[in-house]
């Protein structure tokens, strides 16, 4: 099979491990671009190529957890119809912004800004497994949280998933299960619009890609059955490690 680039056996069948490893976190916790990215760099490709290799792999993994947990009955698509929306926009604002802002600004606050949220989440009795009282309306929850956080992802994105899932425990009283699926059909319609960019544009390894994402499918599919069956005791933790993780290698990497 012709990968569209010069990669040994054994670099392909690694990032195939990598792309399943990160599905299954992902699904769990998000992060999973802060997995694979960092390999398809170490294995050659060009940033730009590697950028959105990632995406698109990264796109069917979230697809795959999306479809899980609606089938599950864990999403309901109409509570997020406005929210889709402003994320959409929001990305696309965020992917046309990224040329105007000071991108070094940025990444220099955002580490702090995913410690704030794994400290959040450690401390706080409303991410649970249980609804609480919401503390936004769904209106103004979906214009200024779902058009934001879409707006970071199209923008920069390391986080993305962790930033949802605990906006819609605090703010919306979602239950942790409800809050890690209404999280996943909004990182994708992210993630999606991004990848377009990166498609119109030449830059993506289509048969590496391919291979990768079905790799991400699996390991998204096993993991959402995770969150299903264990809830706030499996993602709380998870989401915890992952944020704090991110935020180190994005402080140490500056």
């Amino acid at each position: 099979m012709d990968l569209g680039v010069d990669l040994s056996l054994y670099v392909v069948l690694g990032l195939v491990l990598v792309a399943f490893a990160a599905g299954f976190i992902s699904s769990i916790a998000g992060a999973g671009g802060m997995i694979v990215l960092p390999m398809l760099l170490w294995a050659g490709l060009p940033p730009l190529n590697a950028l959105a290799t990632n995406k698109f792999q990264s796109v069917f993994g979230t697809l795959s957890s999306t479809i899980n947990f609606f089938q599950k009955g864990q999403i309901n698509f109409k509570e997020l119809r406005l929210a889709l929306l402003c994320a959409f926009i929001g990305a696309l604002l965020g992917t046309w912004g990224v040329q105007a802002i000071d991108a070094a600004l940025l990444k220099a606050a955002i580490p702090y800004a995913l410690i704030l949220v794994a400290v959040y989440m450690l401390f706080s009795p409303s991410i649970a497994d249980v609804d609480t009282p919401a503390k936004l309306s769904r209106g103004a929850f979906d214009v200024s949280v779902a058009g934001g956080i879409g707006f970071y992802g199209g923008l920069f994105g390391p986080g993305m998933g962790s930033f949802y899932a605990v906006a819609f425990a605090g703010l919306r009283g979602n239950n942790m299960r409800k809050a890690t699926a209404h999280t996943k059909p909004l990182v994708l319609i992210t993630n999606f619009t991004s990848m377009v960019v990166f498609m119109l544009g030449g830059q993506l390894v289509w048969g590496l890609a391919i291979i990768m994402a079905l790799a991400q499918f699996v390991g998204a599919r096993l993991g959402s059955n995770l969150v299903i069956s264990q809830g706030a005791r499996l993602v709380k933790p998870v989401i915890i490690v992952a944020t704090v993780a991110i935020a180190l290698r994005l402080i140490f990497a500056q």
